[in-house]
């Protein structure tokens, strides 16, 4: 197995074209596992909302507005 100085090092002596791409891999890869992660932790959300019997609809965010004009302006 690879130490990570080791990883450095037979990164540095790639090409330009060839780090691009690395980095490219990697984002790409990252954006997936973050993906997944939110997925997964939605689906546990939803599984606990079934179980515990807990729903909502729109009269819950009825009043949420605050319809104030906001603070007095001074020109």
């Amino acid at each position: 197995m690879m130490v990570f100085q080791e990883i450095v090092d037979s990164v540095i002596a790639l090409s330009i074209e060839e780090q691009d791409n690395l980095i490219e891999l990697i984002q790409k890869q990252r954006e997936e596992q973050h993906g997944n992660k939110f997925w997964e932790g939605f689906k546990k959300l939803r599984e606990t909302m079934q179980r515990e019997g807990i729903s909502f609809d729109d009269d819950d965010f009825a009043d949420l507005r605050d319809r104030s004009p906001g603070r007095e302006v001074n020109l």
